[in-house]
Parts: structure tokens; sequence; C-alpha cells
């Protein structure tokens, strides 16, 4: 118990934490989406840690999965008897794990249900309508600017910018200094693929892991699916729903652009971004520091973007997101859409580059907001006053 007391005590505190707390208790079941590795089950344990009437379930074990089989409410309440707490990890194992949820919830409302799945998909397409009206819904992230700032102040975390930028911030890898990239190569090699080789019975990743490289490669650009198939091998529908399943498993996520008057703007266009630099790093070997890299801008503009959304869905800020661009080439990096207004981003990594906002966009939309974030002055942009 020392051991597991002292851990709890260097332990980086998630945001999502207190969230999750402010639901114990309100008859309905707590998903937990993420991908593997992130620190769902270390939350939960953190919040549980002294609780002895938390039961303990991981749906990738198969008798776990028995248990469940044609279950009902009565063999439910024999299952869960004693318990205040019902912690079931990986519950897009279970099949048909919404109308099981749904049972316990309905026939034992004294329990309080928590849900883990590193599986939008599958947990989040189960538990949609059995569970509707019946539960709380939280993503977690890698580990998040803010929190590390949270952790050990603004300093310090600004002097970890440039190890950031490469590596990434899943919990292992900032809690690990010096072995970054041993652990990311363990990352990537067996849990980033876990789910979405299980889900679609990939027998030979060969051409997905390719497909992520090429993603890699093409970061903050517009992509293309037959440029992207030509590339990898894949004709266009499979590189799509490849590219769906990458969302999915929280690998990657896509922003699409802005358009609402101009008759030359984009209409139909992506960009692919990563959840994690590190990861993104890791799927093409690129560890070289910050100062002598080529891609420092793809790397400055997917750390934003990422450490962006963190912050919106963390704090339940509404907002839909975009980027804005034209067949003449003009283009802003990342809009955001709230409450009746436009703000507008550009992203340098030089404080010494100053472009100008495109006239068309401005005399157009008229945003609230039109602002350069650079490594001088990235903070507020991610929450940081």
């Amino acid at each position: 118990m020392y051991f597991w007391e002292t851990f709890l005590e260097k332990m980086i505190n998630r945001i999502l934490e207190e969230q999750i707390k402010s639901k114990l208790g309100t008859k309905k079941a707590i998903l937990l989406f993420g991908a593997r590795q992130l620190g769902k089950t270390t939350l939960l344990k953190k919040i549980f840690a002294a609780d002895a009437d938390a039961l303990w379930l991981n749906g990738d074990e198969p008798d776990v999965q028995a248990l469940f089989d044609n279950v009902t409410s009565s063999r439910l309440r024999h299952l869960f008897a004693g318990r205040r707490y019902v912690v079931l990890d990986e519950a897009q194992r279970i099949p048909d794990v919404g109308l099981k949820l749904k049972l316990a919830v309905d026939n034992i409302p004294n329990v309080q249900i928590i849900a883990t799945g590193s599986s939008s998909f599958e947990l989040a397409n189960s538990t949609n309508e059995p569970l509707t009206g019946r539960k709380w819904e939280y993503r977690i992230f890698p580990v998040s600017f803010e929190e590390m700032v949270l952790h050990h102040g603004l300093l310090e975390e600004r002097r970890q910018l440039h190890t950031r930028l490469v590596y990434g911030y899943y919990p292992e890898i900032v809690s690990n200094p010096g072995q970054e990239k041993e652990l990311l190569k363990t990352l990537t090699d067996s849990f980033l693929y876990k789910d979405i080789l299980l889900w679609e019975n990939i027998l030979k990743p060969d051409k997905l892991i390719r497909l992520m490289q090429a993603l890699a490669f093409q970061t903050g650009n517009l992509i293309s699916y037959n440029e992207l198939g030509s590339l990898v091998g894949l004709d266009n529908k499979t590189v799509e729903r490849y590219i769906n399943l990458l969302e999915q498993v929280f690998i990657i996520f896509r922003l699409g652009t802005y358009s609402r008057n101009l008759r030359n703007e984009l209409k139909s266009s992506r960009k692919i971004y990563f959840y994690d630099n590190g990861i993104r790093n890791a799927l093409i070997a690129a560890f070289q520091p910050v100062g002598i890299r080529q891609d420092i801008g793809a790397l400055w503009e997917n750390w934003l973007v990422g450490e962006r959304m963190k912050y919106l869905r963390y704090h339940q800020v509404w907002a839909n997101s975009y980027f804005w661009r034209t067949a003449q080439q003009q283009e802003i990096d990342y809009i955001e859409e709230k409450d009746g207004e436009l703000f507008a981003w550009e992203f340098k990594w030089s404080p010494s580059k100053k472009p100008g906002f495109p006239k068309t966009f401005g005399d157009s939309y008229h945003p609230a907001v039109q602002e350069v974030v650079s490594s001088d002055n990235f903070e507020s942009f991610l929450g940081i006053q």
C-alpha cells in the first residue's frame, strides 16, 4: 500500500478526475473513452484507490466476457453483490455491452457503473441507443500542456516544449525522461495497433502501417484519398475506411474546411492531425532535435491543434473547428465557430514571422479574433492566462 500511495503522490493529476467524481451517485453509467495506455485505468484507480467496495472487471479477459454471456438482471445483482462501484475496463470487448449496462443501470440503481473503452466505435455504438439518458461520457487524451503546467509549473513545462514536440505526451513518456524512444517503440509496436487489428481482423497490417506513415508525412497538409491510395497500394474506399478506423481508436482526427460565402473557397478538403506528436514521429522514426528539423512547422501546427482539442473537450467549450483555404492558396491554419462568432489563428513557430491575414477572409467574415500563435505567446491559446 505504501508503494501505491507514493505513486499517487507523484502522479500527474488529470483534469477529468474532478469531473468524473462529480457524477458518482447520479444513477447513470459513466463512460470513459480513450486510446490504450492513456491512463484510463490509472485515473480510476486513483479515484477508487481507498474504496474496498469497487469491483474491477477487465473486458479483455475471456472469463469476464463469459460472465456477461446471456446475462440477466438477477445474475448481475449476484455478480455485483456488496459493491457500490463496478469498473468495467475495455468494455467494448463485451458483446452487446450497451444492453448489459442498461440492465445494470435500470435494475441495480444503488451500484455506480463505470465503463472504459479504447475503441469509440464499438463502445459508443453499442451504448448510444440502450443508454440514452442513462450515461455520462468523457474522453481522455494524452497528458495535456495544461495538466503539466498544473503539475510542475509553467516555467518548467515551457522548458520541456522542444521535448514535447518530438516525443509527445503519453503518460509513460512524460514520466520516464531519457527513455522516450524505447517506450514509443513499444507503444507503436503493440498497443497502438491492438484494437484496430482485432476489430477488423487485419492479419497483414503492412499497408495500414504504410498509410499511417504517409499521414505522418502529410500532417497539416490537405489530404487526397486517391494520392494516399496510390502511395500505399489501396483503393480510395479502403483508405477512407482505414482513416475512419484510425479516428475511432483515437490515433488521428480530421479537420474540415470552413466555407460559407466565397465561390473560390475549398469546400470538401480535409486535413489530418495526430492526437500525439510522439506517435506521429515514431511512425516515421523522426526524433531529430527541434533546432534542425525541416518539419518544425508541421510539428508546431499538429501540437497546437491537438492541445486545443484537449482544452475544448476538457473545459466543455462547444465550438466547431476548421481550417480555411481558397483555390488561390490563401489560408488560415485554424478557425473556431462558437456563439455566432468566428475566431481565426495562424501558427508560426518563429516569433519573428508576422504573416498578414488574408483580406478576403476578414472582409467576408469579420472574425472576432485574428491572432498569430508563436512559440512566444502560445499559452493563452491553450487556456493558460
